[in-house]
């Protein structure tokens, strides 16, 4: 009788939710449930068209340095790893205007329009012969107005992707709430995989598309690239009804600034023995408080109450909150370091292994030919069906072990990527002295394009975890006013990785041209080169590196909040493996 009144009951009331439903749709949408899922799936979208494009540029911009523009193979390598470096160390400015000035959303709109423009100019450049060079034998014959249309191009795309990657990650977290670890987790494997996901089609199609026909399809490849970065583009706004949208606050950069000021004002001051005696406000408006913490506490100087208490300013004291701001920015600079040396790596991946590609068997049976830029697609089809098994099933298993919501810690899942980039160097370095070895025996029969598979494969899987790892990290240490300076880390470690690859390739060369007469790496002719030394150096440096990461994560101390401590009634969720945020960041041990 009782289930029966209550059948009746919302039989009446549908006609009622009908309504309300009717009339959120006719008032646009005006009470509509933001955030979630649902909104960040907007952002999948996004990522996935801008990195067709983008992944394919990346993996093939060497080869038209080399084929269209005739640069030589040094000088190809090194215009390629200064773009990509400055393209990732420019997401530093969308991180800053996306917390200072525009909400996220619209950084993302302005950036990636002005992406578009530039791929737009490159369609144009490799379209029309008056706009591309003539063969020189220089290292470079790329000058005059040609040089001004291609540079600006290179140029817009820097900080047009660089603005985009700084904003977009953390427009997507924002639609989850801070009590929510396992969803941020599975947000950010989803970003991958609609970052691979994409990346695939375009290390295949649009890489096709630009290599086939003796070179003469790369305006066709451009122009695929600016429309699914348009499409993109399109995607991401369609979702604004559904976003949580973050208020830009004061300049993060200025409050940095102004605990370093006082703090040097202050040198010659004593700190307060009690913690509660330093300067803190406590306004209904304002960020929740950040508890004090015993690192760095030089830096507890800008938060000592003046004698004059009635001129307080924030460039004559700092709150402890700003002050553990700071704190917690200095304690991600040791992690940050500890990254470059594997996107150093990935750097020789994208520049001197596509090269390698371009002079093995390239066919596919007797017909089809592969293109050597597209070798990447193996590493990016195993993560696509990586990433949700480890979503969906490792992740449940391993937290039944260690009683962690996401299976891992994130410093953890960092840690295992450094150490598969190093076996991936080795990796790299054996399959070329095989490669050299055969083409020195006889160029007519190279060995498979398919030998490049392993290292790809490796530093694929190290990528899941390190790229995974970094940028959830840094979204959930980073204060709430600098969620998108923090995530733009990831993509600065990136960059320095970039720029030391140039760095790397000039100084061995020069070292090596001393010693022998020929560098390593010196000219057109990878059999003349001693292109495996160089990854052996990297495999070394990779693994001196990996020491020295497990040393600063176990050092790092997690960022502990008081309104977290107050949400879930215990210690902040561990970020290295111990739960008093100071143990071994390789550790799976709670206490």
């Amino acid at each position: 009788m009782e289930r029966n009144q209550t059948t009746l009951r919302e039989e009446e009331e549908e006609p009622q939710r009908t309504q309300r439903y009717m009339e959120e749709v006719v008032n646009g949408f005006g009470k509509v449930r933001k955030g979630g899922f649902r909104a960040a799936s907007f952002v999948y979208g996004m990522v996935g068209l801008e990195n067709m494009g983008f992944v394919a540029n990346m993996v093939s911009l060497v080869l038209y340095f080399t084929n269209k523009m005739y640069f030589d193979l040094p000088t190809a390598a090194n215009t390629y790893t200064n773009l990509m470096g400055s393209t990732y160390l420019l997401s530093f400015l969308g991180g800053f205007v996306s917390d200072t000035y525009l909400t996220r959303f619209h950084t993302c709109l302005a950036f990636g329009a002005l992406e578009i423009l530039a791929l737009s100019m490159m369609t144009i450049q490799a379209k029309t012969a008056a706009l591309l060079p003539r063969p020189c034998g220089k290292p470079s014959c790329v000058e005059g107005g040609v040089a001004v249309f291609f540079y600006s191009s290179l140029c817009f795309m820097g900080v047009g992707v660089g603005g985009v990657r700084g904003s977009l990650p953390a427009l997507g977290a924002d639609q989850f709430r801070s009590d929510q670890p396992k969803a941020l987790a599975t947000y950010f494997n989803g970003l991958l995989l609609s970052s691979v996901t994409g990346a695939s089609l375009g290390v295949t199609l649009i890489v096709w598309v630009s290599t086939n026909r003796d070179n003469h399809g790369w305006w066709k490849g451009f122009l695929m690239t600016a429309l699914a970065a348009f499409a993109g583009l399109v995607s991401l706004s369609f979702g604004k009804i559904f976003y949580r949208m973050h208020v830009p606050g004061d300049s993060p950069l200025l409050r940095i600034l102004q605990v370093v000021v006082v703090a040097v004002k202050n040198r010659r001051r004593s700190v307060p023995e009690s913690s509660s005696e330093l300067y803190e406000t406590s306004g209904k408006d304002e960020a929740p408080a950040i508890a004090h913490t015993d690192q760095f506490r030089c830096l507890d100087k800008a938060a000592i109450v003046p004698a004059d208490q009635e001129t307080i300013s924030p460039w004559r004291v700092c709150t402890v909150t700003q002050v553990e701001e700071v704190k917690i920015l200095t304690r991600m600079l040791p992690i940050i370091a500890s990254t470059i040396i594997l996107n150093t790596c990935m750097a020789q991946l994208q520049t001197f292994s596509v090269q390698q590609g371009y002079r093995m068997d390239t066919h596919l049976g007797r017909k089809f030919r592969i293109p050597s830029a597209s070798i990447p697609v193996i590493p990016l089809l195993f993560m696509v069906i990586l990433i949700p098994v480890y979503d969906r099933i490792l992740v449940p298993c391993i937290s039944r072990y260690t009683k962690h919501p996401t299976g891992i810690t994130q410093l953890q899942r960092v840690g295992i990527g450094l150490a598969l980039s190093a076996a991936s160097m080795a990796i790299a370095a054996a399959v070329e002295v095989k490669r050299r070895k055969q083409s020195l025996l006889n160029p007519t029969k190279p060995i498979s394009l398919f030998w490049l598979g392993f290292q790809y494969a490796v530093f694929g899987i190290a990528d899941v975890f390190t790229l995974v790892g970094l940028l959830e990290f840094f979204y959930k240490e980073a204060p709430i006013g600098m969620k998108s300076l923090a995530t733009s880390f990831t993509y600065i470690s990136q960059s320095f990785g970039y720029f030391l690859s140039s760095f790397f390739v000039e100084a061995i060369n020069l070292a090596t041209r001393r010693a022998d007469g020929r560098g390593w790496l010196s000219g057109q002719d990878l059999d003349g080169s001693s292109l495996d030394l160089f990854y052996w150096f990297l495999a070394a440096l990779s693994t001196v590196n990996f020491f020295s990461y497990l040393y600063w994560s176990s050092w790092y101390k997690c960022a502990a909040d008081d309104r977290r401590q107050k949400d879930a009634g215990k210690s902040p969720e561990e970020c290295n493996g111990n739960g008093n945020g100071n143990g071994n960041g390789l550790s799976n041990q709670h206490e």
